[in-house]
């Protein structure tokens, strides 16, 4: 198995940000080919975003959920992205990198360019999102010297996602990158930014979140109804924020074991099959 951490090189400057405090790392994790494995296949790829409100990067949303993935047979990336009162879209221009650095990496990792999924939880959920429905606008390419099409994930998982400024919001998540910029705020409301353009999405909640209602799970996939995206979702029953894998191996407490939401990643595994 390949276990390496790099260093993106992100051009805040040229995307109007500042740099000040600002560190993204990728971890990449992924497995071995299996040694009679003729097929010589490329492998998919998950970039994943853990949560933690952009006030830190939760562990609990990072490699563990990588190493399932890479049990899977993907090659999985984590971000470690910069937190805490970096302003959009500091997050967005890291997220877009590591989505450029695995495209000009492909060949060496053994990945498919266009099997690149990104995968978020929370406000890392928000920033996968992001750049689904800001791939396209020119403060996430331009600043990287590339098409719009080499940031666009092929599809996006987001597991119980901040995504609305509105009266729904998680405000600590939405307050680190917009603090008081009414456009900022506007552009934040991903709910609004949905479009065709927008990649095709596997999206979870539960009914009862405690820190992020299940309204911006469910204003997310009614946006992606009424533009004709492509998307599977599921409302568990009930299940505390923060649920990781759902089990034991992410558990801080009994809270974090939910036997029905646990199911999320055999059927993230089946979506991503199909695409």
């Amino acid at each position: 198995m390949l276990y390496e951490k790099y260093t993106l090189d992100v051009p805040y400057e040229k995307g109007g940000v500042s740099a000040d405090g600002c560190k993204a790392e990728l971890t990449a994790i992924i497995p071995d080919r299996l040694p009679n494995d003729t097929r010589n296949l490329s492998k998919k790829a998950l970039l994943i975003c853990p949560g933690g409100g952009y006030d830190y990067c939760s562990v609990r949303e990072a490699e563990p959920i990588a190493m399932r993935f890479a049990s899977f047979g993907l090659a999985a990336f984590v971000l470690n992205y910069s937190c805490v009162k970096k302003l959009f879209p500091t997050n967005l221009l890291e997220l877009a990198a590591a989505m450029a650095f695995l495209r000009d990496n492909a060949e060496r990792f053994g990945i498919d360019k266009n099997g690149i999924y990104t995968c978020g939880f929370s406000a890392g959920g928000h920033l996968a999102a992001s750049l689904g429905v800001h791939w396209n606008k020119s403060f996430a390419y331009e600043p990287l010297g590339v098409d719009a099409k080499y940031i666009k994930p092929n599809g996006q998982i987001l597991c119980y996602p901040v995504i609305t400024s509105g009266k729904k919001r998680h405000d600590g998540s939405i307050q680190n990158i917009a603090a008081d910029d009414k456009k900022l705020w506007e552009l934040a409301s991903l709910e609004k930014q949905v479009g065709t353009h927008t990649p095709p999405t596997f999206i979870w909640s539960t009914c009862d979140d405690n820190l992020v209602p299940v309204e911006n799970t469910l204003m997310f996939m009614s946006a992606l109804a009424a533009n004709k995206v492509p998307f599977t979702g599921h409302v568990f029953g009930n299940g505390v924020h923060g649920l990781a894998l759902s089990d034991e191996s992410t558990a801080n407490y009994d809270g974090h074991i939910n036997k029905e939401c646990a199911e999320w990643t055999e059927l993230a595994r089946e979506w991503l099959k199909k695409l």
